[in-house]
């Protein structure tokens, strides 16, 4: 009778052995299953994820980035311009800025905008009537797309700005344009216009890196 009952604790014993075995095994093979699809999952975004880089054809000209509205959206503007003696009469334009998602979250941490900086004005059409509309502007059709690209090892001044109409390429727009000279003088970090950003505005402040000019700037003219 007694060995009877050590076999039958022999035999439980093995059995319960085995299926914690079997457990451990099973538990494995769904771990590195897990791991192989969370692999395969980054490498199918990281090969199909659109570059936010700027990219040149061979005879220097950007390429037209065409995934910008998927970039982060900074801020938007009506009938702005830099020119006092500008009149847009019956015309009005609105201005649209995005910002490669890379610089964006390199300038929340820093302040200031990494290499390889690309911001994009989308510059549309303001239109006063359609649908149910009475008061007010709305925008229409894309008029035009200025790219403003930092790329210290291409450009002199580090910086530069490519402006497209229709096409997917476009050509440097001179350092002699006035557009230079402006950005270099009024604007307020690292030549770029941050002062009408509201959400960057403050994280510049805060890190310190308002440039000195725009400073100088900001208190002629009364502005905090």
């Amino acid at each position: 009778m007694n060995g009877w009952r050590r076999a039958v604790a022999r035999l439980v014993f093995e059995r319960a052995g085995m299926d914690t075995d079997y457990m451990f095994t099973t538990a494995k093979t769904v771990l590195l299953l897990a791991m192989v699809l969370l692999s395969m999952g980054a490498f199918q975004q990281n090969a199909t994820a659109p570059s936010s880089s700027p990219e040149y054809t061979s005879d220097s000209q950007l390429k037209y980035p065409e995934h910008y509205r998927d970039w982060v959206y900074l801020t938007s503007g009506f009938d702005m311009s830099y020119n006092p003696a500008m009149q847009m009469g019956d015309h009005h334009m609105f201005d649209n800025v995005f910002v490669n998602p890379e610089a964006y979250r390199a300038f929340v941490k820093t302040g200031t905008w990494p290499d390889k900086t690309m911001l994009v004005l989308e510059v549309r059409g303001a239109e006063g009537k359609g649908s149910i509309n009475q008061k007010g502007n709305y925008q229409g059709a894309t008029m035009g797309l200025e790219v403003h690209v930092k790329d210290e090892a291409r450009f002199p001044g580090k910086w530069a700005f490519f402006g497209f109409d229709d096409g997917k390429i476009a050509k440097m727009v001179p350092m002699s344009a006035d557009c230079y000279s402006c950005h270099a003088d009024h604007a307020a970090v690292d030549t770029t216009f941050v002062q009408f950003y509201p959400t960057l505005l403050p994280i510049a402040k805060s890190k310190g890196t308002l440039a000195a000019a725009y400073q100088k700037e900001m208190q002629r003219t009364g502005h905090p």
